[in-house]
């Protein structure tokens, strides 16, 4: 009997990821996410999608979610056991008493809430709510603090309000396009993509990059400007002192829009090109070029992120670079302005209803008594605290001195992305009580949590988010929620409600009437709330409903009522969101990061992202495919540097901060200047482990990281600390990798999660072509001397090696072992793992040989060989440049040399040929740099 074909529903969504805001398609059959696609339809990608969001689906497989999902509730009798399930009435009941005990006890200033710019607004806006409303703390902050909060400072101080004026159309209208502190090709690959068809379009685009690295983003500029760390300022200035002197400075929109101009000449007057440029490390000439492109080749849109926030100046940095659009007049019109790029999926929503520690609903001003007293009435409470919360750093900071005594974390991983790792481990173990509500049981947070809450994530949720051109887009279930995960507003507003019965101080200052501030039946009746906090608001969005965001689609703020669109772009008509109308100067003064490099620490360690990962990766790192284009943790150093060092790329070496030290693979980059180091934000503790001599954990990269901030944000400067970097001395080393079913793989790595700790180097990723039925698992190791021999054997029993097809060698005396398990494969037997231990050098073939599924007959006993190099012939396969199509760089340097025609031309036929760069794009930078790097070889005729 024949039965049909499942039928595929769609659901329209947004990617979870970065802030871009790409709409998708997901596809569903039988209950299962079996599919994504870019929206069409989507203002934001119209239907492009990057590496990440179009391997969103198979982060959803039942394979993933089934070991990786917090699918119950869960608590732990004591920190140091395993979790055991509990239900959902006993959860909330117990993280209502334990909270109003503490409140009672010690006052609301003793609990913390630590969100995420992942929630969604309806999410953020219950949240803030509880704190603020019902709790009466403003100790309410989230990761945004380590992302936007500078920007946010920045805009306020300058144009009045958190509002970016220009839009994603601008990008194609711009004549100079001027992109600060942002790899956008890996940060933003989307809008990366629109910048390439801009200037495909118009070929007389200038594009102006600074960066202390040449990035993929910089390989691609007109003008890269190579500056020093931290002289953003000093730089935006010289390019003013330069507007000023040849009258490229737009006096009249001065005089008529603006007030403090003449603070600032003041301060800019010093800052000559020579002085400048010597600050900076750029040359005089092309200083002078950025200002003349900057100022005369208009319109001028600036382009820019970590860079400029993650920093002790970051308030400052982000102003300056607004000066010079003020000073030009270049904002409020087409194809100009400066535009903040968001670095979460709805960093923007959360801002737009109060979810920080400054911050109130609808960009009100919690030191404003008068904003202070709309929230209060708009929420019926009599009253909302006037003292500012702590923020991000500041509240674990007091948790580790015993000051917070609860935590609640929604959503977010500290124990991976806050600077001083240490300080952070310590506060939360310090802590009395921790609840973490999350979708993911694997992040480190998890671990020292008491009470665990399982949440909705993609693919569940139902809300809306933000995006950077303040677009809000309706986000969709396509799925109920797994197990007994609970969306995020939903959970907040249970735990309110049963804190409310806890705290008869805190409801007497309800307005009369009012049984609850949590009434909430739904996600809309939420979000229809935070829309009544904007009316008569910057913000204001009391012309849109969700209906109309089905409808007819996602809108930008504002969108007034009966307005019948939202506004493209902000201050067209010259008058700002301050309260004269006027924009604001910012004579700010150039200062050096908080932590110069010194003849101890003699190294600028920078921190970004990479092209294929995100954050903390608790979801992109279920994925082995998008480990193919960097695929294990590593700092990046100048060639002439790992000389100096002697050392050779592949090598580990210690790293050291005045906070901590971690042992890691150096690399070579030829992007990283002389002096400077490079260290991908997303190694923590869960893929990249390690003791030191007294076995207290290492930690992952924000070990090293500082918490400097800047006075105005509080946004930690995460892009520079000092540190030192020497050789490790670790001669006894491990490598093992294995195939393991995808129903077990994840589980695999968490059972070697502890053994990352065992030895003074360790480090775990997976490997894979995902959605294929075997994920591979690489793990690695490095000692001082031999563990014991059943620590190997642990290992060999982790990843699932065993069996009568196990071949091994074995001189433990020495600190040796090879060990090699084979089985049956399509092109006769192949590798399934290999173990090396002692003498690892034969991991330069046997892990090609695994990874590629190589029929390994002709090797034979061979494959128990020592050394670097086979004893039967194979072909190297060189580096992932496409993760689509798995295209690696040899592969595609062979293709170019016999292309012919001009750049354009030879990619598009190695394109053609290979496909790589045909699917998300995110591969083209590097394709269009290997084709300017690789000429054609002509082709010798034959008779």
């Amino acid at each position: 009997m024949n039965h049909p074909a499942a039928q595929t529903q769609v659901t329209r969504a947004t990617c979870p990821y970065c802030g871009t805001g790409c709409g998708v398609l997901i596809e569903t059959q039988q209950g299962r996410i079996t599919g994504v696609q870019g929206d069409p339809d989507h203002p934001a990608n119209f239907g492009r999608l990057c590496t990440k969001g179009s391997t969103l689906h198979l982060t959803a497989a039942d394979s993933v979610q089934q070991q990786t999902r917090l699918l119950r509730p869960m608590r732990r009798a004591q920190r140091s056991e395993a979790p055991s399930s509990v239900s959902w009435d006993a959860a909330l009941s117990e993280a209502a008493d334990r909270f109003a005990s503490v409140i009672r006890t010690h006052g609301p200033d003793a609990v913390g809430f630590y969100g995420s710019g992942q929630l969604l607004t309806e999410d953020y806006y219950v949240l803030n709510k509880l704190v603020k409303g019902l709790i009466g703390t403003n100790n309410l902050d989230t990761n945004s603090r380590l992302c936007m909060s500078s920007a946010v400072a920045g805009y306020k101080a300058t144009l009045g309000s958190d509002a970016p004026p220009a839009c994603y159309e601008d990008l194609a209208l711009a004549q100079t396009l001027f992109i600060v502190g942002s790899n956008t090709a890996y940060a933003h690959p989307i809008l990366f993509r629109r910048i390439e068809d801009a200037r495909r379009a118009n070929p007389d685009m200038k594009l102006i990059v600074a960066d202390p690295r040449r990035t993929e983003t910089a390989e691609m500029a007109d003008l890269f400007l190579p500056i020093q760390p931290g002289t953003d300022v000093a730089l935006f200035h010289g390019m003013l002192h330069v507007m000023l002197a040849e009258g490229l400075v737009d006096l009249g929109y001065v005089q008529r829009h603006t007030e403090g101009f003449e603070a600032l000449r003041a301060v800019v007057s010093d800052h000559t090109p020579e002085v400048v440029a010597r600050l900076c490390g750029i040359p005089v000439a092309d200083l002078i070029t950025a200002a003349r492109w900057f100022g005369g080749l208009t319109p001028t849109l600036s382009l820019y992120c970590q860079g400029l926030n993650q920093s002790s100046r970051g308030t400052d940095k982000n102003a300056a670079l607004i000066n010079l659009h003020l000073a030009t007049g270049q904002i409020g019109r087409l194809g100009a302005g400066p535009f903040s790029l968001t670095g979460q999926p709805n960093a923007m929503g959360g801002r737009e209803v109060g979810g920080m520690a400054n911050l109130l609903s609808a960009h009100r001003d919690l030191r404003n008594a008068q904003d202070r007293a709309e929230v209060a009435a708009l929420w019926g409470v009599s009253e909302v605290p006037a003292t500012p919360g702590k923020n991000a750093v500041d509240m674990f900071e007091a948790a580790a001195r015993g000051e917070i005594k609860a935590l609640w974390i929604a959503c977010t991983n500290p124990a991976q992305s806050l600077p001083e790792q240490q300080l952070v481990r310590e506060a939360l173990a310090r802590c009395d009580y921790v609840v973490v509500q999350e979708a993911f049981a694997t992040t480190a947070t998890c671990g020292f949590a008491d009470l665990l809450l399982p949440a909705t994530t993609w693919g569940e949720k139902d809300g809306t988010v933000t995006n950077s051109e303040r677009r809000i887009s309706r986000v969709r279930a396509a799925l109920p929620p797994l197990g007994e995960a609970r969306h995020d507003w939903a959970i907040l507003a249970a735990f309110g409600r049963e804190l409310e019965t806890r705290l008869p101080a805190q409801t007497a200052r309800y307005r009369p009437g009012t049984a609850t501030l949590f009434p909430y039946e739904r996600a809309e009746s939420v979000w229809l709330e935070h829309r009544a906090t904007t009316a008569g608001r910057d913000l204001d969005i009391t012309g849109l409903s969700y209906e109309i965001l089905e409808t007819v689609g996602p809108q930008q703020w504002p969108m007034r009522a009966q307005a019948t669109h939202g506004q493209a772009r902000l201050y067209t008509d010259g008058r700002f969101a301050t309260l004269s109308g006027r924009a604001r100067f910012a004579a700010v003064a150039y200062a050096a990061p908080a932590e110069l490099a010194d003849a101890h620490y003699p190294f600028s360690l920078n921190t970004g992202r990479l092209r294929d990962q995100w954050h903390g990766m608790s979801r992109t790192g279920t994925l082995g495919r998008l480990f193919g284009h960097v695929s294990e943790p590593g700092i990046e150093l100048n060639p002439q540097d790992l000389t100096a060092l002697g050392l050779k790329a592949g090598e580990l070496v210690l790293v050291t901060s005045r906070r901590g030290q971690i042992v890691v693979p150096a690399q070579a980059s030829e992007a990283v200047q002389a002096g400077h180091a490079f260290m991908a934000m997303h190694w923590g503790n869960e893929y990249l482990g390690g003791v030191d001599a007294a076995g207290r954990p290492r930690g992952g990269v924000n070990a090293l990281t500082t918490p400097a901030r800047c006075a105005s944000s509080g946004q930690p400067e995460l892009k520079h600390a000092a540190v030192r970097i020497q050789a490790a001395a670790l001669p006894w080393q491990l490598v093992a990798m294995a195939w393991i079913p995808a129903s077990q793989a994840m589980q695999a790595r968490e059972r070697l999660k502890p053994w990352m700790q065992a030895f003074a180097f360790g480090a775990c990723v997976p490997f894979g072509r995902e959605p294929d039925e075997h994920v591979g698992v690489l793990f690695r190791a490095a000692h001082t001397e031999p563990p014991p021999i059943d620590t190997i054997q642990q290992i060999e029993l982790a990843l699932g090696i065993q069996g009568d097809q196990v071949m091994r060698y074995s001189d433990w005396t020495h600190g040796h072992m090879r060990t090699v398990e084979v089985v049956p494969g399509h092109k006769g037997r192949m590798l399934k793992a290999f173990l090396l231990a002692g003498d690892t050098r034969a991991e330069a073939w046997l892990k090609p040989l695994l990874q590629d599924h190589a029929g390994v007959d002709a090797f034979g006993l061979n494959l128990l060989a020592p050394g670097s190099e086979p004893l039967v012939p194979m072909a190297a396969k060189g580096k992932q440049v496409c993760t689509c199509f798995n295209v690696c760089e040899p592969d595609i340097v062979v293709a170019l040399q016999r292309c012919e025609g001009k750049e354009p031309e030879r990619l598009a036929q190695v394109q053609a040929e290979l496909k790589c760069g045909t699917n998300c794009g995110s591969c083209l930078p590097t394709l269009r740099k290997l084709a300017r790097d690789n000429a054609s070889v002509p082709q010798t005729e034959t008779s």
